[in-house]
C-alpha cells in the first residue's frame, strides 16, 4: 500500500539572495581596497619609553645646575637636543618613543619656568641674567 504524501511546498533549506547590498557598518567580506599599515605604530610602551629616557636625559642636565639661572639655562639645552632627537625620530625611528620625549620635556621646560617665575616673584630679580 502506497501513502500519499503532501507536496512539502517550497524548500525551506535552500539558501536565497540577499534582498538589498549591505550598509558596509557590518563587511561581509575582506575589503575592496588594500589597507595600509604604519610600519611604526604607537604603543603605549614605546610612548613610557621615551618619556622615561627623557626624564633622565632633563634630570641629569638639571643636575649640573647649580643655582635657579644654570638650572633653568641647562634644561632649555637639555630640552632642545631632546627635541631634535624626537624629530629624528618622527622621521626615521618610533613615532611612539618621539611622543614620549616630546611629552615629557614640554613637561620639564614647564617645570624650569614655574622655578624661574617664583624665584622672580620671591626676590624681584630676573634670575635668568
Amino acid at each position: 500500500m502506497t501513502i500519499a504524501r503532501p507536496d512539502p511546498g517550497p524548500d525551506f533549506g535552500a539558501v536565497r539572495p540577499v534582498p538589498r547590498t549591505p550598509s558596509g557598518l557590518f563587511p561581509s567580506g575582506p575589503p575592496t581596497r588594500p589597507t595600509y599599515r604604519e610600519p611604526h605604530p604607537v604603543t603605549g610602551g614605546g610612548v613610557a619609553a621615551g618619556g622615561g629616557a627623557a626624564a633622565g636625559w632633563l634630570l641629569l642636565f638639571g643636575l649640573l645646575g647649580t643655582d635657579v639661572a644654570s638650572y633653568a639655562w641647562w634644561t632649555v639645552i637639555a630640552g632642545l637636543l631632546a627635541w631634535v632627537t624626537a624629530l629624528v625620530l618622527v622621521r626615521y625611528g618610533d613615532r611612539g618613543v618621539a611622543t614620549g620625549v616630546a611629552i615629557v620635556t614640554a613637561g620639564g621646560w614647564s617645570i624650569a619656568a614655574a622655578v624661574v617665575a617664583v624665584r622672580w616673584a620671591t626676590s624681584g630679580d630676573w634670575p635668568l641674567w
